[in-house]
């Protein structure tokens, strides 16, 4: 069945997305083109020297995806101004090129750094993690029908990494991602009733958190992998993409928690469940990557972390998941 995942993202010139800028947003200025795993975004920079994003979006996107982004940030803004994310400008609008139709929404351009382009201290971790617990407790009771979905950036549907495992060229690639998968049914799978649900943003990783001089969490971005599941996947989505390229990954991971859960406090089995939820987000990482470099081989964004989320994995392999998660609950309480 067609998805975003496997459907040609959008691609319009630096001229078209100016057409399109005013054409539909009465606005006039420079366009450029930022990568993107399956959507088009431009930052713009009108002729009165505003900034923007416009965001196109995959034709097999649904729209309540669309409405689910306006209205969860609108919602987290009034329950939390100082929280810096990206509202919509005016509405949703359409434009068809050839014959698919193509959602549009223009959104507020951030300030700051993305924290992969930024040298972070290890205390800083724990500032993110307190950001991403100010957002969890600013989406508090926030639901829609956008957000209960079957995803495949979620790690509930465990299955769908396994039907990706043809995509792994050795076996012994298979043969990981399959130990993590097992480590999350035996020890995550059966305490699950247990895990609160929630609509998370489940996608704050170092291209989407935005930092200032200081190093401080400022903002987040890119709200399109919402979905409804874990409460603790928050975290743990943190916890897997910044321990990426570090040779001691439990000073990293160890804070994020420690820093969401003094502002939004995590049950016992919620902390224990962290590293299998991290672990499993890295095999949909590497799985994912392996499937739609097959696609789509000349897009790089598809592969930006695939070398360096095998490493983790292949060390994570070596250790002692139960240990780990005694010891990260121990951390951050």
């Amino acid at each position: 069945m067609p998805s975003v995942f496997s459907v040609h993202p959008p691609s319009f010139s630096k001229n078209e997305g100016a057409e399109i800028l005013h054409q539909k947003f009465g606005l006039s200025g420079k366009t450029l083109e930022l990568y993107s795993e399956r959507d088009q975004n431009f930052i713009v920079q009108t002729d009165s020297n505003k900034k923007y994003i416009l965001k196109v979006f995959n034709p097999a996107e649904d729209r309540s995806v669309l409405d689910l982004q306006h209205a969860a940030t609108q919602f987290i803004k009034e329950q939390d101004p100082e929280l810096g994310v990206p509202l919509q400008v005016g509405g949703i609008c359409e434009i068809t090129k050839g014959s698919h139709t193509f959602f549009l929404r223009l959104v507020e351009y951030l300030d700051g750094q993305f924290m992969k382009d930024t040298q972070i201290k290890d205390a800083d971790y724990l500032k993110t993690g307190q950001f991403l617990g100010r957002l969890s407790h600013a989406l508090a009771g926030f639901q829609h029908p956008g957000a209960m979905r079957e995803f495949a950036w979620d790690v509930q549907p465990a299955y769908l990494i396994r039907e990706r495992l043809k995509y792994l060229k050795s076996e012994n690639d298979r043969d990981t991602v399959s130990h993590f998968l097992d480590e999350y049914e035996t020890n995550v799978i059966p305490i699950s009733d247990t895990l609160r649900l929630a609509v998370i943003h489940n996608d704050g990783n170092d291209h989407n958190i935005l930092v200032n001089e200081k190093g401080e969490t400022t903002g987040i971005i890119d709200f399109g992998d919402m979905v409804y599941s874990y409460q603790a996947l928050e975290p743990a989505v943190c916890m897997a993409y910044t321990a990426l390229e570090k040779n001691d990954p439990v000073t990293v991971m160890a804070p994020v928690l420690k820093g969401y859960h003094s502002c939004f406090p995590l049950k016992d089995d919620e902390l224990k469940s962290a590293v299998y939820l991290s672990c499993v987000r890295l095999c949909i990482t590497v799985t994912m990557a392996a499937w739609r470099k097959t696609l789509y081989p000349d897009n790089e964004y598809l592969t930006v972390s695939e070398n360096a989320a095998w490493t983790l994995l292949k060390s994570m392999e070596r250790e002692n998941l139960s240990d780990w998660s005694c010891r990260l609950m121990e951390y951050a309480k």
